[in-house]
């Protein structure tokens, strides 16, 4: 048995197969590349590579069903998104989530409507630590 890698961040690709691999819930190689852009044009044996490195860094788990091998995330959608804005906040912000935040709604072009929601969402947050 190969021995998994740990890593905490996913390439731009392997994010690619993890979003498809979320949506699924669960699926063989065939399965994710029918769900890529059609102009993607992948080879089975590429797709099934990237497969084998998501399993070996313990992204997604494999069971053998029949001849093929069938992949389920190992981790949650929302897990691995709150992992890496820590990554960015830590890396990219001096662990400063506050600019972060600063720098999204300066920079982005956000409209009125975003910016309020946002406003929203800080507010019922603010609230729920007063209880």
């Amino acid at each position: 048995m190969r021995r998994k890698k740990t890593h905490d961040m996913l390439t731009e690709v392997e994010l690619e197969f993890m979003s498809v691999l979320w949506s699924l819930g669960e699926g063989g190689v065939r399965d994710i590349l029918a769900r890529l852009a059609p102009d993607r044009n992948l080879a089975y044996t590429s797709a099934a590579t990237i497969m084998r490195i998501l399993d070996d860094k313990g992204f997604v788990t494999s069971r053998k069903v029949g001849k093929q091998l069938v992949y389920a995330p190992s981790l949650s959608k929302d897990t691995y998104q709150t992992r890496s804005l820590q990554n960015l906040s830590a890396k990219l912000f001096d662990n400063t989530p506050a600019s972060l935040v600063a720098r999204l709604v300066d920079d982005a072009g956000l409209s009125q409507e975003s910016l309020e929601e946002i406003r929203a969402l800080l507010d019922r947050r603010l609230g729920d630590a007063d209880d």
